[in-house]
C-alpha cells in the first residue's frame, strides 16, 4: 500500500513548476486557476522570487496548484493500486480534492480564501512560529504551555513547531528545553492556532457553498492520523485545522498501522520525505519533483 502525500506551506521554492509547464494540459489547469483565483500562479511557479511566494496568500494556492497537477499524474500512473492520501497543514486541500472529495476548482477557491484569511489574521497580533527539535509532543508541550506558547504543528517524535507571540517566541530561544534546538522559521504568523480565529469564519462560508463527496479512496486527518470516510467530515474539519494542531507524527504512525510500504510526497516535495524516512521503518520515501519521477513509479 501507498501513501499519497501533499505538502504544506514553506515547500514552494522559486521557478519549481517550471519543467511541469511543458504540458499544455498542466499550464492550461494553471491559467485556468490562476482566472479562478485571481493569483498568477503561472508567473509565481516560474519567474516569482522566493520573498514573492512566500507571502501567504500566494504561497498556499500555490502548493495546492502544483499538488493538484502533480498529484493528478501520480494517480493516473498507479491505475489501481492500493493508495492512501494525506495532506500536512493546506496540502490536506490537496489530498480531499484528489479524494474525490471536491473538484479541483473548488479546491482552488477554498485555498485561496483560506491564504487570504490566514493572511489576514496574522496581520492583527505579532506572532510567529519557531521548530523545536529533540523531543516530541509529550515532553515539549507542558514547557509551551508555561511560556504562554502552543504546539501548532507536532511533526515527529522529535520535531515540534512552536506558535505564538514574537516576544514569547524570542524567550523560548533564549531558554530552550534542555537537549533541544529552536530554530526560528520564516512564517507570517501563529498558523494552527487561536491567533487564527478570525480566518474561520471565511471558510465557514466558502464550505457552506460546497456539497462535499465521500472520499473514494482513504483519506487520513491531520487531527489525529485517522482515515475519515464522510466527505462533510473532512471539510469541517479543513475549516477547523487553521486553529488546531498538526498532528502529522499520529498521521505517519496510522501510515505504519496501515501497513504502507511506499511513501511518495507531491511537488513541492523534500520535507515530509525527510520526515517519513526518520520515521517509517522499512518504508520506501520518494519525492515528486520532477515530471521524469512518475516514470520511476513502478
Amino acid at each position: 500500500m501507498r501513501i499519497l502525500a501533499a505538502p504544506g506551506q514553506g515547500s514552494q521554492k522559486p521557478g519549481f513548476l517550471e519543467p511541469w509547464l511543458a504540458d499544455e494540459s498542466a499550464k492550461d489547469s494553471l491559467a485556468h486557476w490562476s482566472d479562478l483565483t485571481g493569483i498568477d500562479l503561472v508567473a509565481h511557479g516560474t519567474t516569482s522570487d522566493a520573498d514573492t511566494i512566500r507571502d501567504t496568500r500566494i504561497a498556499q494556492p500555490l502548493i495546492v496548484a502544483a499538488g493538484l497537477l502533480t498529484g493528478r499524474r501520480v494517480l493516473a500512473a498507479l491505475g489501481d493500486s492500493s493508495v492512501h492520501l494525506a495532506g500536512h497543514s493546506v496540502g490536506e486541500i490537496t489530498a480531499a480534492a484528489l479524494a474525490g472529495v471536491f473538484s479541483d476548482d473548488e479546491a482552488m477557491t477554498f485555498v485561496a480564501a483560506r491564504g487570504r484569511a490566514m493572511a489576514d489574521a496574522a496581520a492583527l497580533t505579532p506572532t510567529g512560529m519557531s521548530a523545536v527539535v529533540g523531543a516530541g509532543y509529550d515532553a515539549i508541550a507542558p514547557v509551551l504551555e508555561g511560556m504562554n506558547l502552543r504546539p501548532a504543528n507536532v511533526n515527529s517524535d522529535s520535531q515540534v513547531v512552536a506558535a505564538g507571540l514574537l516576544s514569547d517566541l524570542a524567550a523560548l530561544k533564549d531558554n530552550p528545553p534542555e537537549g533541544t534546538r529552536v530554530i526560528p522559521l520564516d512564517v507570517a504568523g501563529a498558523f494552527h492556532t487561536d491567533f487564527m480565529s478570525s480566518a474561520q469564519e471565511p471558510l465557514r462560508a466558502i464550505a457552506s457553498t460546497m456539497s462535499p463527496q465521500n472520499p473514494m479512496r482513504p483519506l487520513h486527518t491531520n487531527r489525529d492520523g485517522s482515515v475519515v470516510e464522510s466527505g462533510q467530515e473532512f471539510l469541517d474539519l479543513l475549516v477547523g485545522q487553521v486553529v488546531s494542531p498538526v498532528r502529522w507524527d499520529l498521521c505517519m504512525q496510522s501510515f505504519e498501522t496501515s501497513g504502507a510500504s511506499e511513501f511518495i510526497e507531491l511537488a513541492p516535495a523534500g520535507a515530509l520525505v525527510g520526515l517519513a524516512k526518520r520515521a517509517l521503518t522499512g518504508v520506501e520515501c520518494r519525492k515528486i519533483d520532477l515530471p521524469e519521477h512518475i516514470d520511476e513509479l513502478s
